[in-house]
């Protein structure tokens, strides 16, 4: 029987780890892709951190040059699933990193592209900025880093292989007792 206190039970018990994988394969192709488009140009991903005028100079150049590796990484952890709830959780922090970094530049007034999937900086003429769908966006994917956080064990995962797990997700030495 399911209940509110253990949602391992029942039909979440079998739904769960599909969903988490789901989440897990979903995160991580964004941040693959995310990285991919930016990792072959990182003036343009310079540029792009710089428009938010969030940083120093220094630092937006240490982070826009940084931000693709590290997506790129991130990614591939997460697709294969290699320290799900770390990833979950940086996934979380650098998601809540750019939900602040959105909404400080629509609240200033800022015309800029997010560079979120690539080039970035200002808008030229006539551009208009896509503040609210790039929220929702990161809102829907702090949502999936937030479930993986919460519930790492996933199918087909490298944690599972390494941590002892059935397919279930649940600890195989809980079954043996």
């Amino acid at each position: 029987m399911m209940t509110a206190d253990n949602p391992r039970s029942g039909r979440a018990a079998v739904a769960l780890p599909w969903l988490a994988t789901l989440a897990r394969l979903a995160l991580g192709t964004v941040w693959v892709v995310a990285g991919a488009h930016k990792i072959d140009d990182l003036r343009a991903s310079v540029r792009a951190v710089r428009a938010y005028e969030l940083l120093p100079e220094p630092a937006a150049q240490i982070v826009g040059a940084g931000l693709p590796v590290a997506e790129l990484l991130l990614g591939v952890l997460l697709i294969v699933g290699l320290g799900v709830r770390a990833g979950a959780v940086l996934s979380v922090l650098l998601l809540i990193a750019f939900v602040i970094g959105i909404a400080a530049a629509w609240a200033r007034g800022l015309r800029i592209d997010c560079g979120c999937f690539g080039s970035g900086g200002e808008l030229g003429p006539g551009q208009r900025p896509s503040y609210g769908p790039e929220l929702a966006r990161d809102a829907g994917l702090l949502a999936l880093a937030g479930l993986l956080a919460r519930w790492p064990r996933t199918r087909f995962a490298v944690d599972g292989w390494l941590f002892d797990t059935d397919s279930s997700g649940t600890d195989s030495s809980e079954t043996r007792a």
